[in-house]
């Protein structure tokens, strides 16, 4: 028996690539060019009217692609996200910790775009911004394409003010508050960061919100928005963020354990919505306990 399939659409990003395929082998480099040649020659790659496309079809940057991949049997998340606001053009959702944001990996049935999609009967939710699979709090979707480039330039353009909090050793010898820059680069195995010599590329201020003996609540407003840049940056001060397998030490063969989440929350969005120019802030439901 065939294994299920499950719709997504992605954005053709910018790139040199002459053809679809090509910009799709390298944007989902874990995924091997037999696998898009087998899913294009089985119609399972659409373009933007519905219609299956050829290996050759020409590459363009937006371009909408739907593409259908196998879905294995997934281990159900046992956690449900909460929508915050929905409107024609926004959803804001707060994410429970270990439910993935998007499709990756082992995961794509049980990821908040599919959920949301099915809650919505929608093709066309984008979510504007990512946090990690085992971070909680909250997302902001796109729910219009004629209306997204709008909500994108907000973070592109650093006016979307966003604020996490986290609990993780105390740093009695940081200065607080404290703003720790660095150049942040791809580290070993590939799905973890470093930091590196050279132009600092990533910023976060920090700053202490409560302070529990060996533990501290701590505010975090990333200025920049790079992979895994709170839990790097506070693994570098020396306060690696509770419970997390990656930082500063990679935990080998970690499985999720649902009692031990990541201690980093998304806890609140904040900007003027560039619609309307009305002033928005959303805050998070979840909490951190110690």
């Amino acid at each position: 028996m065939p294994l299920p399939t499950r719709r997504s659409t992605l954005y053709l990003p910018a790139g040199p690539w002459p053809t679809v395929l090509d910009c799709l082998c390298a944007h989902f480099s874990a995924i091997s060019r037999e696998t898009w040649v087998a899913r294009i020659a089985g119609g399972k790659v659409l373009d933007e009217h519905e219609q299956p496309i050829g290996p050759e079809h020409p590459y363009k940057q937006g371009l909408r692609i739907h593409y259908f991949r196998e879905v294995p049997n997934e281990t159900p998340v046992p956690f449900e996200e909460t929508v915050l606001y929905a409107d024609e053009h926004l959803i804001v959702a707060d994410k429970p910790h270990f439910l993935s944001v998007t499709p990756a990996g082992e995961y794509v049935e049980q990821t908040l775009l599919a959920r949301l999609s099915k809650r919505f009967n929608s093709h066309d939710l984008v979510p504007l911004h990512r946090i990690d699979r085992l971070t909680a709090g909250l997302v902001l979707f796109s729910v219009q394409p004629q209306t997204r480039a709008a909500y994108q330039r907000m973070f592109a353009e650093r006016t979307m003010h966003k604020t996490y909090e986290a609990i993780a050793p105390a740093l009695p010898n940081v200065a607080f508050p404290h703003l720790h820059k660095s150049r942040m680069v791809a580290g070993e195995p590939f799905f973890l960061m470093k930091e590196g010599d050279g132009t600092p590329n990533s910023e976060t201020l920090m700053d202490v919100r409560e302070r529990n003996g060996e533990l501290w609540r701590y505010g975090l407003f990333p200025v920049t928005g790079k992979k895994h840049q709170l839990r790097l940056h506070m693994a570098a001060l020396g306060a690696g963020i509770c419970n997390d397998p990656f930082y500063p030490h990679l935990e080998k063969d970690a499985v999720d354990d649902y009692t031990k989440p990541l201690k980093l929350l998304a806890q609140s969005l904040r900007f003027t919505d560039p619609l309307s120019g009305v002033e928005r802030e959303f805050q998070s439901q979840l909490k951190l306990d110690w």
